[in-house]
């Protein structure tokens, strides 16, 4: 038996619509209003690592690993793993850096460095 963990490179979090359907808590989705400079909550099922000492693409999730293009730059300030009814799961915030005007479709990042 192992220890079951994965390394993110990315913040992947589902619309905001799917928190007004029901389907997600609202720490699961993106906020309504994406701002800069505010800090948010997050929610993630499974013990997930971030990269903490700078910025990273948040994007958005419609599962089996299909992904936006990143919307917007954010740091993570803080995770941590805990259990409910036996599932392991990740929360923290993130604070936004930078939002991307989606008609951009510029990189914005090279791997884990930011373009700038």
């Amino acid at each position: 038996m192992g220890i079951s963990a994965e390394y993110n490179p990315d913040l992947c979090l589902r619309s905001f619509e799917e928190f007004l359907q029901g389907r997600r808590v609202a720490e699961e989705c993106l906020p309504r209003i994406l701002d800069a400079g505010k800090t948010f909550p997050f929610l993630k099922a499974g013990q997930r690592h971030y990269w903490l000492e700078g910025e990273i693409p948040l994007r958005i999730t419609t599962g089996n690993g299909q992904l936006s293009r990143p919307i917007a730059s954010v740091q993570i300030t803080q995770a941590t793993h805990f259990i409910r009814e036996g599932k392991v799961y990740t929360r923290g915030e993130y604070k936004v850096v930078e939002v991307y005007d989606q008609s951009d479709t510029s990189a914005h990042f090279d791997g884990l460095e930011k373009i700038l």
